[in-house]
């Protein structure tokens, strides 16, 4: 694998010792953020959903304008929806429909006006490092994906490199629910101090993970400085380039 910046020492070192220690026995791995940029795949199936909407309901493609209202109505139905907190597919499907609504279109064009948004949602841009980094942690253990998120690793086209995917939508928990990490243990079948979570996110993946029992890793590709007060993670790299550095053999 190449290395782009090498990791410093501190981070280099616990890994090493995490790794001849047998204490790590699966993966568990975010996705947005971690292996792709987010808002940019957001964005242009915002395009994709205004586009379809172009041609199957005009009148509320006229309404809504641009990205930026089809994405101030996610917002908002977040608010009119508390039951579907956590569920990123419920939300949109029912952001779209209440256009619909507002505009005068049938509501049932929900659903194939979704699956356009959805569909589009799974085409994502890989950062350099991850598509390396998931060949090297899953011929080492097994790897599980945790996600608030709604992408599908198998549409996506990373499938073949995870044992299990855990979704907020499908699972009825999010981050930094304990229960939804000991739940990526248990996918794996390992315990949670067995399992080295990586994520982008301080409170959702870091924080999260060390609350679960987990070795946290906190994927800082802005370098920026840890935001919160307490424990920091076991591990800060800015690139999975480095954590694969410090996790391979000896």
């Amino acid at each position: 694998m190449q290395i782009q910046s090498p990791i410093d020492d501190k981070a280099l070192h616990t890994l090493q010792q995490l790794r001849a220690s047998g204490q790590i026995r699966a993966i568990s791995l975010d996705l947005d953020d971690t292996l792709w940029p987010i808002w940019p795949t957001i964005a242009k199936a915002e395009a994709t959903l205004l586009q379809w909407l172009g041609t199957h309901a005009p009148t509320t493609a006229e309404h809504l304008g641009d990205t930026q209202h089809v994405r101030a109505l996610r917002h908002e139905i977040v608010t009119l929806r508390p039951d579907l907190k956590g569920d990123l597919s419920g939300l949109r499907r029912e952001s779209i429909r209440l256009a619909l609504s507002r505009a005068g279109d049938d509501p049932a064009l929900a659903e194939p006006a979704f699956d356009e948004f959805f569909a589009a949602r799974q085409r994502v841009d890989l950062f350099d490092d991850a598509l390396p980094a998931l060949e090297f942690f899953s011929q080492r253990w097994p790897v599980v994906a945790l996600s608030n998120g709604n992408a599908d690793v198998n549409v996506v086209g990373i499938g073949q490199h995870f044992k299990a995917s855990l979704s907020a939508s499908g699972s009825g928990m999010a981050k930094p629910e304990t229960r939804f990490f000991l739940a990526a243990a248990e996918a794996v079948g390992v315990a949670p101090e067995h399992v080295l979570h990586i994520g982008d996110d301080a409170a959702l993946d870091a924080q999260g993970a060390m609350d679960a029992g987990m070795h946290a890793v906190w994927l800082n590709r802005a370098q920026v400085a840890w935001p919160h007060v307490g424990a920091e993670p076991h591990v800060t790299v800015a690139s999975l380039w480095q954590l694969c550095q410090g996790l391979a053999d000896r």
